[in-house]
């Protein structure tokens, strides 16, 4: 697999301090790249200590680093969304909407602007560069930590510019990278879900978000009101925990009704469906296959992609069918495509209900 265009000479990493992003520059500047840094201050309680150590980290590998200020493209791409789905009864990933927006939109402008030459980052994700052809994109080899999900909206445009140098290693390699390189000592640990958050509290977060009067009922399945939330931002579906509703076996939230303001409990068995719809799809070749198509599908980053037929409606949506029902599909979560190891594309998931489709 070809990771770079030929004559790739100019990388620029996009370094965060962690261990990826800074194993990922060493590997390149071995390899005999001109490696520059880049580090995107964003919106991040410890912003100054992330700083200093990406400063420590480009010193010990000797290259030049520049510090990019999008806290303002942040806050107004990602955060105004993370924000707003929450309150329209959707579950976000806010990574899947910060890569094509911020890391692979706005820095990469950036950076083919400024200083010339390809995005690298610390993904663990490989995309295959081919003189006068589409660029592809697949899993990195190390399935426990592929990141391709968090990379299902990239266009053509963006793929040719980029590439991710750890996409053929696996964790325990690039940990004795880091020991290689001498960076171990200065490197952060894992990197939370939400990069945003101090101690990653999204319920605390969106409390001191919250507009007022945002209290409503839980209601079973049939409608029959079985208590009261404080706003269905506190829940997503497959929720057990903090319902406050008693009984033999336990309830789970199986739906969101941000029109009637309401949570809707169920049973596990109501959890599980068989189909959804989702919207705004990318496609990664740039153009929609021919469908109906059999495709893996991965409706979260955690879920083990399950087969599916793919059908593309008259009203532009797209509908999959699973073979088999899965548990827990959610609005605001995204539906990936694969083909084997290829990412096909992904859209946004906008129901798990049983649906009837023109085609």
């Amino acid at each position: 697999m070809t990771l770079l265009p030929e004559n790739t000479e100019k990388i620029t990493v996009a370094m965060s301090g962690g261990v990826d992003s800074s194993v990922a520059a060493w590997l390149l500047k071995k390899k005999g790249h001109d490696v520059h840094g880049v580090f995107m201050k964003l919106i991040s309680p410890n912003m100054d200590e992330q700083t200093d150590r990406v400063r420590q980290v480009a010193a010990r590998l000797d290259i030049p680093l520049d510090c990019i200020d999008l806290s303002k493209e942040f806050e107004q791409e990602v955060l105004s969304y993370f924000k707003s789905s929450y309150f329209a009864g959707k579950t976000p990933n806010p990574c899947v909407v910060c890569n094509p927006e911020i890391k692979f939109g706005r820095l990469l402008d950036r950076v083919a602007s400024e200083v010339g030459s390809m995005l690298a980052t610390g993904h663990y994700a490989r995309v295959e560069h081919a003189a006068g052809a589409m660029v592809r994109l697949f899993k990195g080899m190390d399935r426990k930590k592929d990141q391709s999900y968090f990379l299902c909206r990239l266009q053509q445009k963006q793929l040719q510019r980029i590439c991710f140098p750890l996409g053929e290693y696996r964790k325990a390699e690039v940990y004795e990278m880091a020991a290689e390189s001498g960076i171990a000592p200065l490197h952060a640990g894992e990197s939370q879900d939400v990069c945003f958050l101090e101690d990653g509290s999204v319920s605390d977060f969106l409390k001191s978000h919250a507009p007022e009067g945002r209290e409503g009922p839980i209601v079973s399945v049939a409608g029959r009101k079985l208590g009261d939330h404080t706003g269905i931002h506190g829940y997503t579906i497959g929720q057990r925990r903090g319902l406050g509703i008693p009984d033999a076996t336990p309830y789970y939230v199986v739906g969101l009704d941000p029109e009637d303001n309401r949570v809707i409990v169920g049973k596990d068995a109501d959890l599980w469906k068989s189909s959804l719809l989702a919207g705004g799809f990318v496609w990664t070749a740039g153009v929609q296959p021919e469908l109906p198509q059999e495709f893996e599908v991965k409706i979260r980053y955690r879920h083990q992609a399950a087969p599916a037929v793919v059908t593309a409606t008259a009203s532009g949506e797209i509908h999959v069918r699973f073979s088999e029902p899965q548990r827990a599909i959610t609005p605001g979560q995204f539906a990936v495509l694969y083909r084997g190891d290829e990412l096909v594309g992904g859209g946004e998931i906008l129901s798990s209900l049983e649906v009837t489709i023109e085609v």
